[in-house]
């Protein structure tokens, strides 16, 4: 216990220290949260009236933010098999990172659902053993159960294998182990539990088809990867950790059979749709050509599919996934076509037309905006806090000092500017464009 409480210790005064870009964008970050829980305090005070929710359409903006993270989290066992299960070194270097991403995504999953309820006071009946959580009869509690035990899997996980690290010592396998396996079901469950929310309602037909699941799997292989490999650069770029470029194009060429089998899926349900024509086609109908004069969604479905397309063509060609400008580019246009398609483009529709045949075009309103904008800002900030301990410690510049007692801490800077590599030190580092230091 009290080498934790010194682990603990040491992590509070590193989080402390860094450069003016680190503490810049901290406080950056703690000005949008402001803003986001000053809306939220707004929403809380007037009701969901402020938001442009009503009884046609009760899930909007929040709940496809939601829906995108879920993915996001998920994503984390793209790392994990590779590293932990056939135990490929250049990306087991940098598994925990994923992980700790997953952590930050499940927790904005978390305040997204809160920002959704009208009477956030109830929310402790989602806590598994405190609330009333109807388990195992409702999928909300299915949901809220993979979702949590997801949540402490890969806080743990990660946890435990910096402790070690920091203390100099290798994670008890016999210990660690077993939760990594358990992790890569975990991941898989929490995104079928979510599609099958979805699926279940067999009111609404735009959503009640058996391949939501695997559709929602292969979107979030292609989105979490896409999103991991940009921080992965900005990571590479602004601190001193090395990440080699066989893991980042490994997990690149893996966004590409993702985003083949999404795409895949997304063709076999607009065949089923359009060739059989039924009146369950007017959901998609609106998605995608406009329903009854009314077309607010179809210029980003569109916009979302050129996306995906070009994405796919360029992770596809192994010469352009290898290049780095076009390599961010489709990361870019994954992140911002998945989320649109999985968002906006999934939830919507499935409102459209309601049950009465009335057609209401939601729009988010500048409360929910604000709300959402605070709620990333608040996932980007853990996230942040965490790679400040976590990299110093991969680096070897944060651990245990002499004593056995005190923290030494060789990383004060934490956020510092690329200096210039010849190609020589690049391929003495075997081949990685990695910043000196």
């Amino acid at each position: 216990m009290k080498n934790i409480w010194s682990f603990f210790k040491g992590t509070l005064v590193l989080v402390g220290k860094g450069s003016k870009a680190y503490y810049t964008w901290v406080f950056g970050l703690l000005v949008l949260m402001s803003i986001g829980m000053l809306a939220y305090v707004y929403q809380m005070n007037h009701g969901l009236g402020v938001t442009a929710m009503r009884d046609q359409v009760s899930w909007g903006f929040y709940i496809s933010n939601f829906t995108f993270l879920v993915g996001v989290a998920a994503a984390a066992v793209l790392l994990v098999i590779p590293a932990y299960v056939y135990h490929w070194k250049p990306i087991k270097e940098i598994a925990v990172l994923g992980e700790l991403l997953a952590v930050s995504a499940i927790c904005m999953c978390l305040l997204f659902v809160t920002a959704d309820l009208g009477r956030p006071d109830r929310f402790w009946h989602l806590i598994p053993f405190a609330g009333i959580l109807n388990f195992p009869s409702s999928l909300l509690a299915w949901d809220v159960v993979v979702l949590n035990l997801y949540l402490v899997l890969n806080l743990v996980i990660a946890v435990y294998i910096l402790y070690n690290l920091y203390y100099k010592r290798e994670p008890n396998k016999s210990f660690i182990t077993p939760l990594l396996l358990l992790s890569i079901p975990a991941a898989i469950s929490i995104h079928t539990v979510t599609a099958f929310l979805y699926s279940g309602l067999g009111a609404r037909p735009f959503w009640n088809a058996s391949i939501l699941a695997p559709r929602f799997l292969a979107s979030a292989f292609c989105s979490g990867p896409a999103f991991m490999i940009l921080l992965f650069l900005l990571i590479r770029k602004y601190t001193k950790f090395r990440i080699k470029d066989e893991a980042i194009h490994k997990v690149a060429e893996l966004i590409a059979y993702a985003m083949f089998v999404n795409l895949l899926l997304f063709g076999a349900e607009l065949f089923k749709e359009y060739y059989t024509a039924t009146k369950h086609l007017a959901p998609m109908k609106y998605l995608l050509q406009g329903l009854h004069g009314h077309s607010a969604l179809v210029p980003w479905i569109w916009t979302a599919l050129l996306f995906n397309v070009t994405a796919f063509l360029i992770f596809l060609i192994p010469e352009t996934r290898k290049n780095k400008v076009s390599l961010v580019l489709g990361c870019i246009l994954i992140f911002i076509g998945v989320y649109i398609e999985k968002g906006m483009g999934l939830v919507l529709p499935g409102f459209i037309p309601d049950v009465l045949h009335e057609i209401y075009e939601y729009a988010p309103t500048g409360t929910e905006l604000m709300v959402s904008m605070g709620i990333w800002a608040t996932g980007l900030f853990i996230f942040t806090l965490l790679l400040r301990v976590a990299i110093p410690i991969l680096n070897g510049d944060f651990h245990v000092a002499e004593d056995g007692v005190g923290s030494h801490i060789g990383d004060q800077q934490f956020f510092i500017p690329q200096q210039a590599v010849s190609e020589s030190e690049e391929e003495a580092a075997g081949g990685a464009k990695d910043p000196v230091h």
